[in-house]
Protein backbone atom coordinates (compact mmCIF):
# COMPACT_ATOMS: atom_id res chain seq x y z
CA UNK A 1 0.00 0.00 0.00
CA UNK A 2 1.40 3.60 -0.91
CA UNK A 3 1.63 5.87 1.76
CA UNK A 4 -0.44 8.83 1.48
CA UNK A 5 1.33 12.36 1.87
CA UNK A 6 1.98 15.75 0.28
CA UNK A 7 4.96 14.03 -1.99
CA UNK A 8 2.39 11.50 -3.19
CA UNK A 9 -0.52 14.78 -3.64
CA UNK A 10 2.29 16.61 -5.89
CA UNK A 11 4.06 13.12 -7.96
CA UNK A 12 0.05 12.44 -8.87
CA UNK A 13 -0.47 16.30 -9.55
CA UNK A 14 1.99 15.93 -12.70
CA UNK A 15 1.07 13.26 -14.39
CA UNK A 16 -2.45 13.79 -14.27
CA UNK A 17 -3.16 11.54 -10.81
CA UNK A 18 -3.18 8.22 -13.30
CA UNK A 19 -1.06 6.65 -10.52
CA UNK A 20 -3.36 6.33 -7.81
CA UNK A 21 -3.93 2.64 -6.74
CA UNK A 22 -7.38 1.01 -5.09
CA UNK A 23 -8.14 2.03 -1.28
CA UNK A 24 -8.91 -1.47 -1.18
CA UNK A 25 -9.08 -4.86 -2.96
CA UNK A 26 -12.24 -6.04 -4.26
CA UNK A 27 -11.61 -10.13 -3.79
CA UNK A 28 -13.50 -13.40 -4.31
CA UNK A 29 -14.39 -15.21 -0.42
CA UNK A 30 -11.60 -17.81 -0.17
CA UNK A 31 -13.27 -21.26 1.26
CA UNK A 32 -12.34 -20.41 4.70
CA UNK A 33 -11.07 -18.11 7.28
CA UNK A 34 -9.99 -17.81 10.57
CA UNK A 35 -12.36 -14.67 11.88
CA UNK A 36 -15.16 -13.26 9.89
CA UNK A 37 -16.50 -10.25 10.56
CA UNK A 38 -20.53 -9.92 9.28
CA UNK A 39 -21.19 -6.16 8.71
CA UNK A 40 -18.44 -3.91 6.99
CA UNK A 41 -19.44 -0.42 8.71
CA UNK A 42 -17.65 1.00 11.04
CA UNK A 43 -17.36 -1.17 14.24
CA UNK A 44 -16.87 -4.06 12.15
CA UNK A 45 -14.49 -2.85 10.01
CA UNK A 46 -12.60 -1.40 13.14
CA UNK A 47 -12.83 -4.49 14.77
CA UNK A 48 -10.77 -6.23 12.06
CA UNK A 49 -8.39 -3.95 11.65
CA UNK A 50 -7.35 -4.04 15.62
CA UNK A 51 -7.61 -7.79 15.45
CA UNK A 52 -4.63 -7.21 12.87
CA UNK A 53 -2.71 -4.36 14.26
CA UNK A 54 -2.62 -5.64 17.82
CA UNK A 55 -2.98 -9.52 17.85
CA UNK A 56 -1.57 -9.90 13.91
CA UNK A 57 -4.98 -12.20 13.07
CA UNK A 58 -5.06 -11.18 9.48
CA UNK A 59 -6.96 -14.54 8.10
CA UNK A 60 -10.27 -12.41 8.17
CA UNK A 61 -12.99 -11.84 5.80
CA UNK A 62 -15.17 -8.40 7.01
CA UNK A 63 -18.56 -10.00 5.03
CA UNK A 64 -21.24 -6.80 3.72
CA UNK A 65 -24.33 -7.38 1.97
CA UNK A 66 -24.48 -3.59 0.38
CA UNK A 67 -21.41 -1.34 0.33
CA UNK A 68 -18.69 -1.03 2.29
CA UNK A 69 -20.07 1.80 4.94
CA UNK A 70 -23.29 2.47 3.52
CA UNK A 71 -25.53 1.64 6.78
CA UNK A 72 -25.25 3.82 10.04
CA UNK A 73 -21.85 4.64 9.87
CA UNK A 74 -22.73 6.83 6.72
CA UNK A 75 -26.04 8.04 8.00
CA UNK A 76 -25.61 9.61 11.55
CA UNK A 77 -24.46 13.54 12.72
CA UNK A 78 -20.43 12.74 13.36
CA UNK A 79 -20.82 13.73 17.15
CA UNK A 80 -17.63 12.66 19.08
CA UNK A 81 -18.14 12.73 23.15
CA UNK A 82 -17.25 10.44 26.40
CA UNK A 83 -19.18 12.87 28.74
CA UNK A 84 -20.71 9.75 30.18
CA UNK A 85 -21.73 9.14 34.06
CA UNK A 86 -21.47 5.17 34.27
CA UNK A 87 -18.05 3.91 34.78
CA UNK A 88 -18.13 1.61 32.08
CA UNK A 89 -19.56 4.25 29.19
CA UNK A 90 -16.84 6.68 30.10
CA UNK A 91 -14.37 4.12 30.14
CA UNK A 92 -15.01 2.89 26.38
CA UNK A 93 -16.10 6.08 25.00
CA UNK A 94 -13.10 7.85 26.64
CA UNK A 95 -10.72 5.23 24.92
CA UNK A 96 -12.42 6.03 21.66
CA UNK A 97 -12.07 9.61 21.58
CA UNK A 98 -8.77 9.63 22.55
CA UNK A 99 -8.20 7.24 19.71
CA UNK A 100 -10.34 9.13 17.28
CA UNK A 101 -7.09 12.06 18.31
CA UNK A 102 -4.06 10.18 16.59
CA UNK A 103 -6.62 8.34 14.16
CA UNK A 104 -5.34 9.95 10.78
CA UNK A 105 -1.66 9.48 11.30
CA UNK A 106 -2.46 5.84 12.21
CA UNK A 107 -4.56 4.82 9.28
CA UNK A 108 -2.52 7.44 7.19
CA UNK A 109 -5.76 8.48 5.96
CA UNK A 110 -7.35 12.16 6.63
CA UNK A 111 -10.98 11.50 8.57
CA UNK A 112 -11.19 15.26 9.39
CA UNK A 113 -10.94 14.83 13.28
CA UNK A 114 -12.27 18.24 14.44
CA UNK A 115 -12.21 18.09 18.02
CA UNK A 116 -14.23 21.50 18.40
CA UNK A 117 -15.86 20.96 21.79
CA UNK A 118 -19.07 20.22 22.62
CA UNK A 119 -21.95 21.61 24.94
CA UNK A 120 -24.92 19.60 26.36
CA UNK A 121 -27.23 22.22 27.51
CA UNK A 122 -29.06 22.51 30.46
CA UNK A 123 -32.40 23.90 30.51
CA UNK A 124 -34.31 22.94 33.39
CA UNK A 125 -33.34 23.13 37.06
CA UNK A 126 -33.45 18.81 36.88
CA UNK A 127 -30.37 18.92 34.43
CA UNK A 128 -28.26 21.90 36.07
CA UNK A 129 -27.76 19.16 39.15
CA UNK A 130 -27.39 16.27 36.53
CA UNK A 131 -24.63 17.89 34.40
CA UNK A 132 -22.88 18.99 37.38
CA UNK A 133 -23.07 15.61 39.04
CA UNK A 134 -21.87 14.48 35.34
CA UNK A 135 -18.86 16.69 35.71
CA UNK A 136 -17.63 15.44 39.02
CA UNK A 137 -18.04 11.67 38.02
CA UNK A 138 -15.70 12.58 34.54
CA UNK A 139 -13.14 14.38 37.00
CA UNK A 140 -13.08 11.06 39.05
CA UNK A 141 -13.08 9.38 35.74
CA UNK A 142 -10.11 11.47 34.50
CA UNK A 143 -12.52 12.82 31.43
CA UNK A 144 -11.99 16.44 31.02
CA UNK A 145 -15.34 18.24 31.18
CA UNK A 146 -16.80 21.26 33.15
CA UNK A 147 -20.35 22.66 33.73
CA UNK A 148 -20.43 26.10 32.47
CA UNK A 149 -22.42 29.20 32.91
CA UNK A 150 -24.68 30.93 30.64
CA UNK A 151 -22.43 33.66 29.51
CA UNK A 152 -19.73 31.36 29.01
CA UNK A 153 -22.45 29.05 26.39
CA UNK A 154 -23.47 32.21 24.62
CA UNK A 155 -19.83 33.21 24.42
CA UNK A 156 -18.41 29.59 22.67
CA UNK A 157 -22.05 29.97 20.79
CA UNK A 158 -22.93 33.55 19.72
CA UNK A 159 -26.07 32.76 17.57
CA UNK A 160 -27.46 30.90 20.77
CA UNK A 161 -30.58 32.39 22.27
CA UNK A 162 -30.52 31.76 26.15
CA UNK A 163 -34.07 33.30 27.34
CA UNK A 164 -36.01 30.89 25.25
CA UNK A 165 -39.75 31.09 26.29
CA UNK A 166 -40.42 27.50 27.49
CA UNK A 167 -36.95 26.22 28.32
CA UNK A 168 -34.07 28.86 28.54
CA UNK A 169 -30.66 27.87 29.04
CA UNK A 170 -29.41 27.78 32.47
CA UNK A 171 -25.86 26.51 31.31
CA UNK A 172 -24.49 23.73 29.83
CA UNK A 173 -21.35 20.53 30.53
CA UNK A 174 -18.51 21.57 28.14
CA UNK A 175 -16.06 18.78 26.64
CA UNK A 176 -13.44 20.73 24.74
CA UNK A 177 -12.18 17.87 23.43
CA UNK A 178 -15.27 16.32 22.07
CA UNK A 179 -16.02 17.11 18.33
CA UNK A 180 -17.05 15.81 14.72
CA UNK A 181 -15.01 13.64 12.33
CA UNK A 182 -16.01 12.64 8.64
CA UNK A 183 -18.07 9.82 8.99
CA UNK A 184 -17.20 7.95 5.58
CA UNK A 185 -13.73 8.63 5.96
CA UNK A 186 -13.67 6.67 9.26
CA UNK A 187 -15.06 3.50 7.08
CA UNK A 188 -12.47 4.37 3.84
CA UNK A 189 -9.45 4.66 6.19
CA UNK A 190 -10.19 1.17 8.07
CA UNK A 191 -10.94 -0.41 5.46
CA UNK A 192 -7.74 0.95 3.49
CA UNK A 193 -5.68 -0.32 5.95
CA UNK A 194 -7.67 -3.96 6.88
CA UNK A 195 -6.94 -4.52 2.82
CA UNK A 196 -3.36 -3.70 3.19
CA UNK A 197 -3.03 -6.51 5.99
CA UNK A 198 -4.42 -8.83 3.60
CA UNK A 199 -7.91 -9.09 4.97
CA UNK A 200 -11.06 -9.68 2.48
CA UNK A 201 -13.41 -6.94 2.65
CA UNK A 202 -16.59 -8.54 0.14
CA UNK A 203 -19.05 -6.63 -0.27
CA UNK A 204 -22.55 -7.99 -2.29
CA UNK A 205 -22.18 -10.72 0.18
CA UNK A 206 -25.26 -11.54 2.33
CA UNK A 207 -25.57 -13.74 5.08
CA UNK A 208 -28.60 -16.17 4.72
CA UNK A 209 -27.45 -18.62 7.20
CA UNK A 210 -24.89 -19.49 10.11
CA UNK A 211 -23.79 -22.87 10.14
CA UNK A 212 -23.08 -24.73 13.95
CA UNK A 213 -21.69 -27.97 14.97
CA UNK A 214 -21.96 -29.62 18.36
CA UNK A 215 -22.80 -25.83 19.82
CA UNK A 216 -19.57 -24.57 17.77
CA UNK A 217 -19.84 -22.28 14.82
CA UNK A 218 -18.15 -23.62 11.90
CA UNK A 219 -18.89 -21.10 9.27
CA UNK A 220 -21.60 -19.06 7.63
CA UNK A 221 -24.04 -19.33 4.17
CA UNK A 222 -23.87 -16.41 1.97
CA UNK A 223 -25.60 -15.62 -1.36
CA UNK A 224 -21.92 -16.14 -3.01
CA UNK A 225 -21.02 -19.27 -1.71
CA UNK A 226 -20.98 -21.25 2.05
CA UNK A 227 -17.55 -19.85 4.05
CA UNK A 228 -16.01 -21.68 6.88
CA UNK A 229 -14.68 -19.88 10.22
CA UNK A 230 -13.19 -20.71 13.75
CA UNK A 231 -15.21 -17.52 14.85
CA UNK A 232 -17.96 -15.19 14.13
CA UNK A 233 -18.37 -11.38 14.60
CA UNK A 234 -21.83 -10.07 14.26
CA UNK A 235 -21.80 -6.06 14.11
CA UNK A 236 -24.60 -5.18 12.25
CA UNK A 237 -26.50 -2.53 14.07
CA UNK A 238 -30.38 -2.49 13.41
CA UNK A 239 -30.22 -5.90 11.89
CA UNK A 240 -28.52 -7.89 15.11
CA UNK A 241 -31.45 -9.57 15.57
CA UNK A 242 -31.86 -11.25 12.46
CA UNK A 243 -27.93 -12.33 12.66
CA UNK A 244 -28.84 -13.61 16.03
CA UNK A 245 -32.03 -15.19 15.11
CA UNK A 246 -29.81 -17.38 12.57
CA UNK A 247 -27.66 -18.58 14.95
CA UNK A 248 -30.60 -19.64 17.52
CA UNK A 249 -30.66 -17.55 20.32
CA UNK A 250 -32.26 -14.16 21.07
CA UNK A 251 -31.08 -10.70 21.40
CA UNK A 252 -32.89 -7.69 24.06
CA UNK A 253 -32.81 -5.15 21.69
CA UNK A 254 -35.44 -3.43 19.48
CA UNK A 255 -34.70 -1.97 16.23
CA UNK A 256 -35.89 1.97 15.26
CA UNK A 257 -35.36 4.90 12.53
CA UNK A 258 -33.03 7.89 13.76
CA UNK A 259 -33.26 9.96 11.37
CA UNK A 260 -31.40 13.79 10.72
CA UNK A 261 -31.46 16.43 8.12
CA UNK A 262 -28.94 19.47 6.93
CA UNK A 263 -29.99 22.48 5.80
CA UNK A 264 -28.81 24.85 2.48
CA UNK A 265 -24.86 25.94 2.97
CA UNK A 266 -24.29 29.02 4.93
CA UNK A 267 -21.36 31.25 6.21
CA UNK A 268 -19.52 30.05 9.32
CA UNK A 269 -21.89 30.82 12.51
CA UNK A 270 -21.02 28.02 14.69
CA UNK A 271 -17.82 26.16 15.75
CA UNK A 272 -19.19 23.65 18.30
CA UNK A 273 -21.45 20.72 18.59
CA UNK A 274 -24.73 22.03 20.93
CA UNK A 275 -27.26 19.48 22.17
CA UNK A 276 -30.63 20.10 23.53
CA UNK A 277 -31.54 16.92 25.88
CA UNK A 278 -34.71 19.06 27.29
CA UNK A 279 -36.08 19.33 23.59
CA UNK A 280 -34.49 16.75 22.11
CA UNK A 281 -32.51 18.24 19.00
CA UNK A 282 -28.87 18.83 18.64
CA UNK A 283 -26.80 20.94 15.77
CA UNK A 284 -23.24 21.36 14.58
CA UNK A 285 -22.23 23.24 11.15
CA UNK A 286 -20.28 20.95 8.63
CA UNK A 287 -17.11 21.75 6.66
CA UNK A 288 -19.65 22.68 3.51
CA UNK A 289 -21.59 25.25 5.65
CA UNK A 290 -24.71 22.58 5.91
CA UNK A 291 -26.63 22.82 9.77
CA UNK A 292 -26.14 19.18 10.75
CA UNK A 293 -29.15 18.64 12.82
CA UNK A 294 -30.54 15.43 14.63
CA UNK A 295 -33.29 14.68 17.17
CA UNK A 296 -34.71 11.34 19.09
CA UNK A 297 -35.66 7.95 17.76
CA UNK A 298 -39.22 7.05 15.73
CA UNK A 299 -41.41 6.22 18.68
CA UNK A 300 -42.07 2.80 17.32
CA UNK A 301 -40.41 -0.05 15.63
CA UNK A 302 -39.32 -0.40 12.47
CA UNK A 303 -36.85 -0.62 9.45
CA UNK A 304 -36.89 2.12 7.20
CA UNK A 305 -34.28 4.35 6.56
CA UNK A 306 -36.41 7.61 5.89
CA UNK A 307 -37.73 8.30 9.64
CA UNK A 308 -41.53 10.07 9.86
CA UNK A 309 -42.21 13.43 9.03
CA UNK A 310 -43.62 14.47 12.64
CA UNK A 311 -40.14 13.92 14.29
CA UNK A 312 -38.12 16.10 11.56
CA UNK A 313 -41.26 19.15 12.55
CA UNK A 314 -40.68 18.38 16.54
CA UNK A 315 -36.56 18.71 16.14
CA UNK A 316 -36.56 21.64 13.75
CA UNK A 317 -39.26 23.36 16.26
CA UNK A 318 -37.57 22.98 18.98
CA UNK A 319 -34.41 24.24 17.70
CA UNK A 320 -35.86 27.29 16.33
CA UNK A 321 -36.70 28.23 20.07
CA UNK A 322 -32.65 27.79 20.69
CA UNK A 323 -31.30 28.98 17.66
CA UNK A 324 -34.12 31.48 16.06
CA UNK A 325 -31.57 31.81 12.96
CA UNK A 326 -33.06 28.06 11.69
CA UNK A 327 -36.42 29.50 10.97
CA UNK A 328 -34.53 31.33 7.82
CA UNK A 329 -32.76 28.22 6.49
CA UNK A 330 -34.23 25.88 4.03
CA UNK A 331 -33.81 21.88 4.21
CA UNK A 332 -31.41 20.23 2.10
CA UNK A 333 -31.76 16.51 2.25
CA UNK A 334 -33.33 14.55 5.37
CA UNK A 335 -32.21 10.78 6.38
CA UNK A 336 -32.83 7.98 8.31
CA UNK A 337 -30.61 4.75 9.63
CA UNK A 338 -31.50 1.69 11.81
CA UNK A 339 -30.50 1.54 15.14
CA UNK A 340 -30.66 -1.08 17.84
CA UNK A 341 -31.92 -0.52 21.41
CA UNK A 342 -31.44 -1.91 24.59
CA UNK A 343 -33.41 -1.47 27.63
CA UNK A 344 -30.54 0.46 29.41
CA UNK A 345 -29.62 2.31 26.39
CA UNK A 346 -25.97 0.73 26.80
CA UNK A 347 -24.13 -1.89 24.01
CA UNK A 348 -23.51 -5.89 24.11
CA UNK A 349 -20.22 -6.63 23.43
CA UNK A 350 -20.55 -10.08 24.43
CA UNK A 351 -19.85 -13.71 23.68
CA UNK A 352 -23.24 -15.70 22.99
CA UNK A 353 -24.52 -19.21 23.81
CA UNK A 354 -22.80 -20.03 20.88
CA UNK A 355 -19.55 -21.33 21.02
CA UNK A 356 -17.56 -18.98 18.26
CA UNK A 357 -19.80 -16.22 17.97
CA UNK A 358 -19.57 -13.05 19.38
CA UNK A 359 -22.14 -10.15 19.42
CA UNK A 360 -21.41 -6.12 19.20
CA UNK A 361 -24.65 -4.58 18.67
CA UNK A 362 -26.85 -2.07 21.32
CA UNK A 363 -25.32 1.09 20.67
CA UNK A 364 -28.54 2.54 19.55
CA UNK A 365 -28.06 6.38 19.03
CA UNK A 366 -24.19 6.68 19.79
CA UNK A 367 -22.56 4.25 17.57
CA UNK A 368 -20.37 6.77 15.70
CA UNK A 369 -18.45 7.79 18.46
CA UNK A 370 -17.65 5.12 19.97
CA UNK A 371 -16.47 3.30 16.96
CA UNK A 372 -12.28 3.17 17.57
CA UNK A 373 -12.98 2.10 21.38
CA UNK A 374 -15.31 -0.84 20.38
CA UNK A 375 -13.54 -1.72 17.42
CA UNK A 376 -10.10 -1.84 20.15
CA UNK A 377 -12.43 -3.62 23.03
CA UNK A 378 -14.24 -6.42 20.82
CA UNK A 379 -10.82 -7.22 18.93
CA UNK A 380 -9.37 -8.21 22.37
CA UNK A 381 -12.51 -9.87 23.42
CA UNK A 382 -12.50 -11.97 20.20
CA UNK A 383 -8.71 -12.39 20.37
CA UNK A 384 -8.28 -13.14 24.38
CA UNK A 385 -11.92 -13.96 25.38
CA UNK A 386 -12.26 -11.12 27.44
CA UNK A 387 -11.49 -7.19 27.39
CA UNK A 388 -11.57 -5.02 30.58
CA UNK A 389 -13.02 -2.07 28.13
CA UNK A 390 -16.25 -4.79 27.07
CA UNK A 391 -16.99 -6.74 30.29
CA UNK A 392 -19.33 -5.10 31.81
CA UNK A 393 -21.60 -4.89 28.48
CA UNK A 394 -21.89 -8.89 28.45
CA UNK A 395 -25.57 -9.93 27.71
CA UNK A 396 -25.54 -11.62 31.50
CA UNK A 397 -26.00 -8.26 32.62
CA UNK A 398 -29.78 -8.70 31.32
CA UNK A 399 -30.71 -10.94 33.37
CA UNK A 400 -28.38 -10.59 36.77
CA UNK A 401 -30.25 -6.92 36.83
CA UNK A 402 -26.76 -4.90 36.57
CA UNK A 403 -28.01 -2.31 34.01
CA UNK A 404 -25.68 0.12 32.91
CA UNK A 405 -28.66 3.04 32.54
CA UNK A 406 -27.13 5.69 30.56
CA UNK A 407 -31.09 6.99 29.20
CA UNK A 408 -31.81 7.49 33.56
CA UNK A 409 -28.50 9.09 34.16
CA UNK A 410 -28.48 11.47 30.91
CA UNK A 411 -32.23 11.88 30.11
CA UNK A 412 -31.14 10.68 26.99
CA UNK A 413 -28.48 8.20 24.96
CA UNK A 414 -26.73 9.97 22.72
Amino acid sequence: MKRYSVFAIAREALRDHMGWERAWASPEPKKTYDVIIVGAGGHGLATAYYLGKNFGITNVAVLEKGWLGGGNTGRNTTIIRSNYLQDPSAAIYEKSRSLYETLSQDLNYNIMFSPRGVIMLAQTEHEVRGYKRTAQANALQGVATEFIPPARVKEIVPIINLDGPRYPVLGGLWQARGGTARHDAVAWGYARACSAMGMHIIQKCEVTGISRENGRVTGVTTNRGDIGCNKLGLVVAGHSGHLADMAGFRLPIESVALQALVSEPIKPCMDCVVMANTVHGYMSQSDKGEMVIGGGTDGYNNYTQRGSFHHIEETVRALIETFPMVARLKMLRQWGGIVDVTGDRSPILSKTPVDGIFINCGWGTGGFKAIPGSGWGFAELMAKGHSPLCAEFGLDRFYQGRFIDESVAAGVAH
